[in-house]
């Protein structure tokens, strides 16, 4: 009995997470409220408030269904013992790629975070999460490209923090650019361009750390 009620309480909550993705993405986080998501799922507001604290609480909890495989992925290859990091950045972003273009609830989170989360007061500890994310993202990749530099993957003098930066403003960008158009290139196609791109300067772009 308790592990069908744990069970059953699971289910309510993904319910509750998928409502709230829908109206999320239809009315934008701003406008949307606990009653919108517990009508959504079906559910009373109780169930929601059994599960979430507030509508921020729910937000965050939909980001972090979507990114823990993503999480456990990338911290494995972000390891010093990794032996070919830069292989294995090259096969985590294709597959980063690969799962935006293919899934549908992904992209549709990509579009709540960068076309309907509007980045006010309101929403202050959301921009924060943005924030930390981000920071988060950067120390993970700041550790393969240090580990590819002490495999000889990459040579000594590479300015990593400039390197990571360009990495963030071609993927975000691509992202970006390809919900804002709707969807009218194929984007793991142009997705992997710029990944070999990136790799291919990797070598020779981002060295001599104090050029200014």
């Amino acid at each position: 009995m308790a592990r069908r009620t744990k069970e059953d309480a699971q289910k309510t909550r993904e319910q509750l997470l998928d409502a709230a993705e829908t109206v999320f993405h239809r009315k934008g986080v701003s406008k949307t409220s606990l009653n919108d998501i517990a009508e959504e799922a079906g559910l009373t507001r109780g169930a929601l408030y059994w599960h979430f604290k507030n509508k921020h609480d729910v937000f965050e909890a939909m980001l972090e269904r979507m990114d823990l495989p993503l999480e456990i992925l990338h911290q494995a290859i972000a390891s010093p013992e990794q032996e070919d990091p830069l292989g294995e950045m090259r096969k985590f972003l294709y597959y980063l790629i690969g799962e935006i273009a293919n899934d549908p609830k992904r992209r549709r989170v990509y579009e709540i975070v960068l076309q309907k989360c509007e980045l006010s007061e309101e929403n202050a500890s959301l921009a924060e999460r943005h924030r930390q994310g981000f920071v988060t993202a950067s120390e993970r990749m700041s550790r393969i490209l240090n580990n590819a530099i002490h495999r000889q993957q990459l040579p000594a003098d590479l300015d990593v923090e400039r390197a990571v930066l360009f990495l963030h403003v071609q993927i975000t960008g691509l992202i970006y650019m390809w919900l804002l158009r709707q969807g009218d290139f194929d984007f793991e196609t142009e997705g992997r361009r710029v990944i070999d791109t990136y790799f291919c300067i990797l070598h020779r772009g981002f060295g001599e750390k104090n050029d200014g």
